[in-house]
């Protein structure tokens, strides 16, 4: 697919492989941009570390709710 810049990274999470340039998955099997290949190899990381955080405000969120239901 001939849809990438050549300084734009991506993740593809099918082959588990940073991919750049024109030679791209299917955007459904990406992660990106990103915009060094170092970034893009820790796509997984920085998705699960994103993931945690917003589970840990979504954790804060209904707690104050259930504070404020007096």
């Amino acid at each position: 697919m001939a849809d990438g810049s050549p300084d734009e990274f991506w993740y593809c999470v099918k082959h588990h492989r940073v991919e750049s340039g024109e030679d791209l998955c299917k955007i459904k099997h990406r992660l990106g941009p990103y915009k060094t290949h170092g970034e893009a190899e820790r796509a997984l990381e920085t998705a699960q570390a994103r993931n945690e955080a917003w589970e840990e405000s979504d954790r804060e969120w209904d707690a104050g709710s259930e504070a404020g239901d007096d």
